[in-house]
C-alpha cells in the first residue's frame, strides 16, 4: 500500500513561519549574520494567491471556508479573517480546520473569546507556555477521551495587532 501524504494545515504553516521569523541567526564571530542567515523569502506579488492552488476548494481568503464549523467557532467581533480552511476526512470522520485572523482585541480578550466558544462545545483547555516562540499566547483544546478532536491556538502580538491561528481536527 502506498504511504498517505498529508499537506500541513494552514495553521501549521503560519505557526512555522512565525516561529522561524522570531528566531535569530548569528555567525561564529559573535553576532554578525552569516550569508545563509541573511537570505530572505520574497514577498508575494500582488497577483499571487494565498491558496495552495487556484482550484483549492477547502480554503478561503477573507472569509470562512465552505464547511468551516462556524457553529463551533465564530471569529471574535471586530476580527478580520485572513484565511480559513475546512477539509473532511471520510476515513476518520474528522474535519481538519484552520482559522487565521487579525484582531484589535487584547491578547487575553481574544483568547477568552475563543476559549468560551470551545468550552461551551465540551473542549478542555491546556494553556501552553509559549516560551521562546515569540507568541503572546498558546493553548491546546481537546474533546473526548481519544484525543482525536484537538485544536491548537496561537496568538502573535505585533505592533498593537494580534494575529490568531487556530487549527486541528474536529468531529462535526
Amino acid at each position: 500500500m502506498a504511504p498517505v501524504l498529508r499537506r500541513p494545515t494552514t495553521a501549521a504553516l503560519v505557526l512555522t513561519v512565525v516561529a522561524l521569523g522570531s528566531t535569530g541567526c548569528t555567525g561564529d564571530d559573535g553576532g554578525a549574520p552569516t550569508a545563509s542567515a541573511t537570505a530572505t523569502v520574497p514577498a508575494p506579488a500582488p497577483t499571487e494567491s494565498l491558496l495552495p492552488s487556484p482550484t483549492s476548494t477547502g480554503s478561503s481568503v477573507g472569509d470562512l471556508a465552505a464547511g468551516f464549523p462556524s457553529d463551533l467557532v465564530q471569529p471574535p467581533e471586530g476580527s478580520e479573517i485572513l484565511v480559513s480552511s475546512a477539509e473532511d476526512d471520510a476515513a476518520t470522520g474528522l474535519t481538519t480546520i484552520s482559522l487565521n485572523l487579525r484582531s484589535p482585541l487584547a491578547t487575553d480578550q481574544l483568547v477568552q473569546a475563543v476559549r468560551d466558544q470551545l468550552a461551551a462545545a465540551g473542549f478542555a483547555e491546556t494553556v501552553v507556555d509559549p516560551g521562546s516562540t515569540g507568541l503572546a499566547a498558546s493553548s491546546t483544546f481537546v474533546r473526548g477521551d481519544g484525543g482525536a478532536e484537538l485544536l491548537t491556538l496561537g496568538v502573535l502580538d505585533r505592533d498593537g495587532v494580534r494575529t490568531l491561528t487556530l487549527g486541528g481536527t474536529v468531529r462535526l
